[in-house]
C-alpha cells in the first residue's frame, strides 16, 4: 500500500514537538501509565506501520473481562489474513502456512514491543528515559518520551502518548542522529466501558490446542556461540532445526535485551567464502555472510554495524577436555 497522502499529514503534524511547562516532567511515571493503560483499557484501534515508503495496516483490540483476563486479536490486513488471538495466557496464531496453533505466553509478538505493557524501568541499565515536551498525534494532546540507547550499539524509541489515558498513540524508531527509520502511526482509537463486539466473540471461541514445547529444545547445547553482544542482552532460545524453504540444517539462536530482539542463524554453505551483504526493512536488518563455508545470519531491529559486529563474532565453541 502506497503512504497517502494524508497519512503523510499525520506524520507530519505529530513530529512537530514544543518545549513547554511540561519539559522538566520525568518520563518513568509516563511508562508506567502506558503499561497501565495497555493492560487494562478496552480499547479498538488501527495503526500502520510506515517503513520503505510503505505503510502495512493492522487492527488492534484489547480488553479485560469481568473475571479480569485479558483478550487480545491483532490482524494484518494487507495481503493474506494473518490473525493473532490470545485469552489470558493462551496464544493463537491463524495463518495461511500453517495449520491454526496456540502456543502458552501473556505477550503477542507483533509491531509494539511486549515490554511496553510491563516494567520498563528494566531497560535502565541499557537505556535512558527521557520526557521531551507535548505535541499532538490524532487530534489528541500527547506526551513526547524517548527511550535512548546508552551505546551507538541500538536505535532510540520515540513514543507519542495521549495525555488523558496514556496510551499509545504513536511509536518510531530513530537512529543516533535522530533520522526516523520505522514509524508505528495510529490512525483510531476507541476506549469503550465495555468489551467491543470482536472480543466478546473472541471470548466464545475455542482456541486451537497449544503446541507442547519439548523440555530443554529452547536449551540445547549448540555447536557454535556468539562471543560479543551489546551490554544487556540474553540469550532466550537456542535450538537447531530445518529452515522451512530449503530444510537445511541450522542453528538457531535468539538474544533480547528487553526491547530489542536479535536472532542469529548459522548453517554450512557450499560457498567457502562471500563478502558481507545486508539488507534493511525499515529499521530491521538481514545481514549474511559466509567464512569457511559457514553463513551466518543477523537479523532484528537493530544498526548493521552492530549485526556486522555479532556476526564476525560468531565461532566454534571450544571442545571440552576430558
Amino acid at each position: 500500500m502506497k503512504l497517502i497522502p494524508s497519512l503523510l499529514l499525520l506524520v507530519t503534524m505529530s513530529t512537530s514537538v514544543a518545549a513547554n511547562e511540561n519539559e522538566n516532567e520525568q518520563a518513568e511515571p509516563w511508562l508506567e501509565r502506558l503499561a497501565q493503560s495497555l493492560q487494562t483499557l478496552n480499547f479498538s484501534t488501527s495503526f500502520v506501520v510506515v517503513k520503505n515508503n510503505q505503510a502495512e495496516p493492522y487492527h488492534w483490540f484489547h480488553g479485560v473481562d469481568e473475571n479480569g483476563d485479558e483478550l487480545e486479536i491483532l490482524s494484518l490486513l494487507n495481503g493474506p489474513r494473518r490473525d493473532v488471538l490470545r485469552k489470558k495466557d493462551i496464544i493463537s496464531y491463524i495463518e495461511p502456512e500453517l495449520p491454526p496453533y496456540s502456543v502458552t505466553s501473556k505477550q503477542i509478538t507483533g509491531p509494539i514491543p511486549a515490554i511496553l505493557r510491563g516494567d520498563v524501568s528494566k531497560l535502565a541499565k541499557t537505556y535512558d528515559f527521557i520526557s521531551v515536551g507535548r505535541s499532538r498525534v490524532l487530534g489528541r494532546p500527547a506526551q513526547l518520551i524517548r527511550i535512548v540507547s546508552k551505546d551507538p550499539y541500538r536505535y532510540g524509541h520515540w513514543l507519542w502518548l495521549d495525555q488523558k489515558t496514556g496510551m499509545l498513540l504513536k511509536l518510531a524508531l530513530a537512529n543516533r542522529t535522530g533520522q526516523l527509520l520505522e514509524q508505528v502511526q495510529f490512525t483510531h482509537l476507541d476506549i469503550t466501558e465495555d468489551l467491543g463486539d470482536s472480543l466478546l466473540q473472541l471470548q466464545q471461541t475455542v482456541l486451537p490446542k497449544v503446541i507442547e514445547i519439548p523440555e530443554g529444545y529452547q536449551e540445547q547445547v549448540l555447536q557454535w556461540q556468539v562471543n560479543w553482544l551489546p551490554d544487556g542482552f540474553e540469550q532466550l532460545n537456542a535450538n537447531r532445526h530445518r529452515i522451512s524453504t530449503t530444510k537445511k540444517p541450522v542453528e538457531f539462536m535468539l538474544f533480547n535485551d528487553g526491547l530489542v530482539d536479535v536472532s542469529v542463524y548459522v548453517n554450512p554453505s557450499e560457498e567457502n567464502q562471500r563478502a558481507t551483504d545486508y539488507v534493511m526493512d525499515g529499521a530491521t536488518v538481514v545481514l549474511n555472510q559466509v567464512v569457511n563455508s559457514f553463513e551466518v545470519s543477523v537479523v532484528g531491529k537493530i544498526p548493521a554495524k552492530t549485526a556486522k559486529a555479532i556476526a564476525d563474532s560468531v565461532v566454534l565453541k571450544p571442545k571440552a577436555t576430558p
